[in-house]
């Protein structure tokens, strides 16, 4: 992947909440050579959501383990907020945690994107033009806010449909077919 400076992000702004001075420093300017000039930090969840209520940036980038407020906790406060474009903002996970249980558990806080430290120019650049070029649709429900999970629309996949969006003649037949399955417990196991 060619990395492009000044590459037209400049309109955006960005909030960065890390415990780590460092990894504060490296990340502003990583965002900075990619033409972010609005980037402001924080240094746990707490103090992040205080600065929400402050400033309504485009992009967050918050670490996963953080005293007293983790990226967890923080993500979950977000997405929980009761106006609309508060609960919607990007939020990219830094973490060092690659064990699959903590990739869940942020998925399912309502992470946008995960990026693995150690932190490369070309992978944060990577995780923004995700959200930026090809944001997933927002779903709010009673037990999850956040990105919607589905990656990829595979052709193939033949059912059980448990969305209200997945209506079309073939996806109904087969929702007929599946009459006996129970869709609450269908839709609380997707």
């Amino acid at each position: 992947m060619k990395l492009r400076i000044n590459s037209g992000l400049g309109s955006l702004s960005a909030l960065v909440i890390e415990d780590n001075e460092h990894m504060r420093v490296l990340l502003r300017k990583l965002l900075k050579s990619f033409g972010v000039k609005d980037v402001e930090e924080c240094v746990d969840g707490g103090e992040g959501l205080k600065m929400l209520a402050q400033r309504k940036p485009d992009l967050i980038l918050v670490d996963y383990s953080m005293v007293p407020m983790d990226g967890i906790a923080f993500t979950r406060a977000v997405r929980a907020m009761p106006n609309e474009p508060d609960f919607m903002v990007p939020i990219i996970m830094v973490t060092g945690h690659t064990e699959r249980k903590r990739v869940e558990t942020a998925r399912d806080a309502g992470v946008n994107e995960i990026l693995v430290k150690p932190v490369t120019p070309a992978a944060l650049f990577q995780r923004i033009e995700e959200i930026v070029l090809r944001p997933r649709p927002f779903v709010r429900t009673a037990n999850y806010c956040g990105p919607c999970r589905r990656r990829h629309n595979n052709p193939d996949y033949t059912g059980p449909w448990r969305r209200v969006s997945d209506t079309d003649l073939g996806r109904e037949t087969v929702a007929l077919d599946n009459q006996d399955a129970d869709p609450v417990q269908s839709a609380i196991k997707r």
